[in-house]
């Protein structure tokens, strides 16, 4: 393989004239660049990405901590902030966090040892403090951990309106909603106005509430039949994909028509609700959204480019599917 000497004897310059071509700093005459250019392509020399990270003082590498890729939601998220962050030249380190604070804080520590150039959290087993004694490049996916760190995350208030006049205007009267309550995640906000909302309109609400930091399948099924089992007379659900598919699975089994005598609202709106049948009415998250907007983020706070808000958010959208009526949504109810 050819180094960077051969590259600049071939083209009659010094390592350094070479290196700034490589690296885009400081300047170097047009017809010197177009020498080292040339030398470049006909000795096919490829530049040391290690060499040039450390030059840099950065690793080219940034982590992201989701709770499990098993779950929709995070796998759809890891994979398109993969591919935001790869277009921009970085590479990415997954971590599946599984439930266990001594994944994530083994994936946090490696940014106070210089190892990933910054992190992007999806999971939320560690406590807050965790996180604020870190002086380094953090972004926050749904968690707020307050002005120190940005926040990316969907407009939950929005989603739990619209998914509360949806079920409202459907005249369910006896509505499961299925939680899983995490501390200081704004996904809190939709169950928060959903029950609200419904209370207002002296709907019966069913709380069936999950660990927060149960994201298996297995969880899901034991959700649903616990409720099946013991919660009698609904007529509506309002819960994230997964527990809301699980419950619509063995109602239908039990006997029970939808969208005629179970109305069922998912949230997030990944891939399988459009996969079963009927189609689920779902409040969509839009994940290329708000990768996209994780991935710029952290770049510009490793860029030091330009300020950043502490909180983006990003609009939700309902889905008409066949689990419930047609409604029109205008916030009269």
């Amino acid at each position: 393989m050819a180094s960077i000497r051969d590259v600049a004897q071939k083209a009659g310059v010094g390592v350094g004239t070479v290196s700034r071509v490589i690296n885009g700093s400081g300047y170097v005459a047009e017809d010197t660049r177009k020498k080292i250019e040339s030398a470049i392509r006909e000795l096919e020399y490829t530049p040391n990405e290690l060499a040039r990270n450390l030059f840099k003082n950065r690793t080219g590498i940034i982590g992201v901590l989701v709770p499990d890729l098993d779950h929709p939601f995070f796998s759809a998220f890891a994979r398109e902030t993969e591919i935001a962050l790869y277009k921009a030249g970085y590479k990415v380190m997954i971590c599946n966090t599984i439930g266990s604070s001594n994944r994530e804080l083994d994936y946090l520590n490696m940014l106070d040892r210089n190892m990933v150039d910054g992190i992007i959290t999806g999971s939320h087993t560690l406590h807050v403090e965790e996180y604020l004694k870190r002086k380094r490049t953090i972004v926050s996916l749904d968690q707020d951990f307050g002005p120190e760190i940005p926040m990316v995350g969907s407009d939950h208030i929005y989603g739990g309106r619209a998914a509360a006049e949806i079920i409202i205007k459907n005249k369910c009267r006896k509505v499961l909603h299925i939680t899983g309550v995490a501390p200081n995640v704004a996904a809190n906000d939709r169950h928060a106005i959903f029950e609200s909302i419904l209370a207002e309109h002296g709907v019966e609400i069913v709380d069936l509430m999950m660990e927060w930091n149960k994201f298996d399948h297995q969880a899901y099924w034991d959700a649903a039949r616990e409720a099946i089992r013991k919660c009698d007379g609904i007529d509506g659900v309002f819960a994230a994909d997964q527990p809301a598919l699980c419950y619509m699975h063995l109602a239908m089994e039990a006997g029970k028509r939808v969208p005629e005598d179970l109305k069922v609202v998912a949230y997030d709106g990944m891939d399988i609700t459009r996969l079963c049948y009927p189609q689920v009415t779902s409040i969509d998250q839009n994940i290329r959204f708000l990768a996209d907007t994780c991935a710029s983020t952290v770049i510009k706070l490793i860029d030091g480019s330009e300020r950043v808000p502490h909180k983006q958010i990003m609009s939700v959208e309902v889905h008409q599917g066949n689990t419930t009526n047609p409604v029109v949504l205008d916030g009269n109810f």
